[in-house]
């Protein structure tokens, strides 16, 4: 290009005989020309992203001669086709020997459609429609059948030039793979996974539902990480309480010391003798065994508790005993033992049918308060009785099942001093199938009904409405003493009220308890 003179304003004429415009005006000229193309067919330039467009094509691509446009796509595409105005194929190109290999070589002068799959020929179809509207197309994804059977994906845009089209393709072979590649290894990682869950669940099942005790102990810090039920029903707690306290412990100092022992001996050398251990308390004394287990970078200790059973001779129950304790287990009540939370120990069959329980060890661990009518408050009201007076007798309440029965019952329970690890036995009874004739009944409340209807008439009813709460009021509280055996605290937990308001409603009312709490403030 020649320059213009310095000082000039006029711009020599181009190759056309126009005026030779700056390269600013070139670009606004290129801009207003891609306005009106996509006003007039807007359907040109869908899908053609162009992220950096040249600053001047014509300047750098003007002077190549068909040879080297040739060269040039032949180089820049895997495959390259030019098809008629009829879709045949006219010439053909690959830019990779492999392509080149797997596909037929008989296109040229068949129709473009029939070197497709069947199911690809729409996507090719409109590929042909889209470049014949407009100047270049979106990507369109085809699959061609190779010689060796396999399809072959390719990516094509196609370009109008004149009456033909030339279709530039990529051959998506090698992300077919990778995808290929990644679906197997999702769905190897998805039949590890689910073989490991497998697995675990086994495990689980194993452990829990195996005879022994068996507590896995984290060897550095010698802290129990699991434990199945029936290592928490030798040591006297749930299997959940038992995780996370340090082992041995429980035990009595001579067995103490021979565990630590063991469990030295077997994460020193790997194994260790088995060893005898006592509870504190002398009761029971078990047979102690442990393992080695590692696991990538953590080490554990697998030990098994194994009761040691004591002679026959020496350890069966006088008959009497004996015949005491068949009793309570088919009595037609319900029998609980539970520790000083309220957790269940053990219960009899009776207990287990009403609450609608296949098996004991589905009760053991669990509160009692899980199964009695109002949660949080009836279990809190016998225990405070319980710690203070050692018995209650006829606490009334209801008994809820495991799939929503309940049952109206009454509660008689004694607390047991066993050293620093009480525990209480309640007595249950179902009373739901007693005669509502046989509930008794105060005095006072046929003459209040009495009374209040007679009045009727004469009292205005606003006034009969704040007698009649107040009465129903105070009979309520009655009812709440009574069934706490005058425990104000137990009495106002049970209704639902603090202490401080139970106590102004006790002096309003004048009700004397018959027996005041030791710990209760003064009522004045």
């Amino acid at each position: 290009m020649r320059s213009s003179p310095p000082g000039a304003t006029a711009h020599a004429p181009d190759a056309h005989g126009h005026p030779a415009r700056s390269g600013a005006l070139r670009r606004a000229g290129r801009y207003r020309h891609r306005k009106r193309v996509a006003r007039a067919h807007p359907e040109a330039l869908e899908g053609l992203v162009v992220v950096s467009p040249f600053r001047a094509p014509k300047e750098a691509f003007g002077t190549l001669d068909a040879d080297t446009a040739a060269a040039l796509v032949e180089g820049a595409t895997d495959i390259a086709v030019v098809v008629d105005q009829a879709g045949i194929v006219c010439d053909i190109s690959f830019g990779s020997e492999d392509l080149s290999s797997e596909l037929s070589r008989d296109w040229i002068g068949q129709p473009w459609l029939t070197t497709v799959l069947p199911e690809s020929r729409a996507n090719l179809e409109a590929l042909l429609s889209e470049a014949s509207n407009s100047h270049v197309t979106r990507w369109r994804q085809v699959n061609h059948p190779s010689v060796r059977g396999t399809d072959i994906p390719i990516q094509y845009r196609a370009l109008r030039l004149g009456t033909s089209v030339v279709a530039l393709g990529r051959n998506l072979q090698g992300m077919a793979a990778l995808q290929q590649q990644l679906v197997d290894a999702q769905q190897a990682l998805e039949r590890d996974y689910w073989r490991f869950r497998q697995v675990e669940t086994r495990y689980r099942l194993l452990f829990r539902m195996v005879s022994e005790a068996i507590l896995i102990i984290d060897a550095p810090t010698q802290r129990v990480v699991e434990a199945n039920p029936a290592a928490g029903q030798l040591l006297g707690e749930s299997p959940t309480r038992v995780i996370g306290r340090p082992f041995p412990e429980g035990f009595d100092t001579e067995g103490t010391q021979s565990i630590n022992g063991l469990l030295a001996g077997v994460r020193a050398a790997g194994r260790a003798d088995d060893v005898r251990a006592k509870l504190a308390d002398g009761m029971q004394e078990f047979l102690v065994s442990a393992s080695l287990l590692r696991q990538e970078n953590l080490s554990f200790l697998l030990v098994r508790l194994s009761p040691i059973i004591v002679e026959s001779a020496t350890f069966t129950l006088p008959e009497n005993r004996a015949r005491y304790l068949r009793v309570l287990e088919n009595a037609p009540d319900c029998i609980v033992i539970t520790d000083a939370d309220g957790r269940v120990l053990s219960a009899n069959n009776t207990f287990l049918a009403l609450t609608e329980i296949a098996a004991e060890q589905q009760a053991r661990g669990e509160s009692l308060d899980r199964w009695l009518g109002r949660p949080g408050v009836d279990l809190n009201v016998l225990m405070a009785n319980l710690r203070q007076h050692d018995t209650v007798r006829l606490f009334a309440t209801t008994l809820r099942g495991e799939y929503g029965s309940t049952t109206d019952i009454e509660i008689s329970a004694a607390a047991v001093r066993n050293g620093e690890r009480p525990y209480f036995g309640f007595f249950i009874r179902d009373v739901g199938r007693r005669l509502h004739a046989e509930q008794p009944t105060s005095p006072e409340q046929p003459r209040w009904l009495d009374q209040l209807t007679e009045r009727v008439g004469r009292v205005p009813l606003k006034e009969l409405v704040r007698e009649s709460t107040d009465t129903i009021e105070r009979l309520c509280i009655e009812a709440a003493l009574k069934l706490t055996g005058d425990n104000r605290a137990s009495a106002a937990e049970l209704l639902g009220l603090s202490r401080q308001s139970l106590y102004v409603k006790i002096d309003r009312y004048g009700i004397s308890d018959q027996a005041a709490e030791p710990s209760a403030p003064s009522d004045k």
